[in-house]
């Protein structure tokens, strides 16, 4: 395994915001996954529950945003993004937003 992962598919180089930690590691186990690279923390003013925003699709696999009382990217690398995005999609107990410009893949 590549340094800062610790045998895990998250790489854990920066902090993590909270909630983001366990959701992580609830979709790490996924088949479509093959890394998830979270970036760096931007505090924002005023905390909100867990959410995650899928914000485009990229050569790799998909670029989401976390947001809870900070803001942070999360890249998920996949070999096959179409079916992450559906999996996301059908998870009902996190809030999963879209941005507006993103078009999905299916």
């Amino acid at each position: 395994m590549m340094r800062h992962r610790k045998r895990s598919k998250i790489k854990l180089q920066h902090g993590l915001i909270a909630g983001l930690e366990s959701f992580l590691q609830k979709i790490e186990l996924w088949p479509e996954i093959d890394a998830i690279n979270p970036g760096r923390i931007k505090p924002k003013r005023k905390g909100s529950p867990f959410a995650i925003r899928i914000q485009y699709c990229t050569k790799s696999g998909l670029k989401c945003i976390a947001h809870s009382q900070g803001v942070q990217e999360v890249f998920f690398v996949s070999s096959d993004p179409k079916k992450l995005e559906e999996h996301l999609k059908k998870m009902s107990k996190h809030k999963i937003l879209y941005n507006k410009k993103y078009e999905s893949l299916t």
